[in-house]
């Protein structure tokens, strides 16, 4: 091959094996222009090695989320739940106000009640000019009565006029589906916990989504974003 040389140079133009070279063969006896014996392999091995990196490539882009323009689109839907009175509520309890949806259980130790603490100081901060609600959805049914949400919300420091809703083990299966939340028990007896996302949706007063708000975010911060939402659209 051009640039490669047939076998290694003594310093004096001579192959340096022990063997006269043959004038129509090149080094070590092989026919002149022949290819060599390794050669194949090598490329047989780049090959394959080429072919495993364009699967492992491809593998990559099938598990990655398209990116689109509206990548929040598939956030929400139709839910079907009770409030903390007891009444039947669906989606529409979203319509006309700002709302931030949130998944917890009452019984959470540290996550659920900074949450909502937080949201009900940025909901101060907004003050009453500010059409703002929190809807706090569990995902713990087996415990999260009615009745139990709404000695839970009426906590000194969470949001005024919080929306508590809760369900059957289907229902809430069905609104955790359609906002893309995980929830999972942990443990076991009456002390059990729950594994859950900890994400605020904040939706628009048509009940869309309108983006992501970090559940350790800073009153403040949660403030600017909803403003923000809303100067936007």
């Amino acid at each position: 091959m051009p640039g490669m040389k047939s076998g290694p140079d003594d310093g004096r133009g001579k192959a340096s094996s022990t063997k006269r070279a043959n004038p129509k063969n090149g080094a070590g006896g092989a026919p002149a222009g022949a290819m060599s014996p390794i050669l194949p392999i090598v490329l047989a091995v780049a090959v394959l090695g080429l072919l495993g990196v364009l699967a492992a490539a491809a593998l990559t882009l099938k598990g990655r989320p398209a990116a689109t323009a509206d990548a929040g689109a598939s956030i929400g839907g139709p839910f079907h739940l009770v409030d903390q009175d007891g009444r039947a509520v669906d989606q529409h309890i979203l319509d006309g106000k700002w709302s931030a949806v949130f998944f917890g259980y009452t019984y959470c130790p540290d996550t659920c009640p900074a949450t909502l603490q937080a949201l009900g100081a940025a909901s101060r901060q907004l003050g009453a000019a500010k059409p703002f609600q929190t809807v706090f959805i569990s995902v713990d049914p087996a415990r999260d009565t009615p009745a139990q949400m709404k000695t839970y919300l009426e906590s000194q420091g969470f949001p005024a006029h919080a929306v508590g809703l809760t369900g059957s083990a289907t229902q809430i299966a069905q609104v955790a589906k359609v906002y893309g939340v995980y929830y999972a028990k942990s443990g076991a007896g009456a002390d059990y916990t729950m594994d859950h996302s900890a994400a605020v949706y904040l939706m628009d007063p048509k009940g869309k989504f309108s983006r992501p708000l970090s559940h350790d975010m800073a009153p403040a911060l949660i403030a600017q974003q909803i403003e923000a939402a809303e100067d936007a659209g």
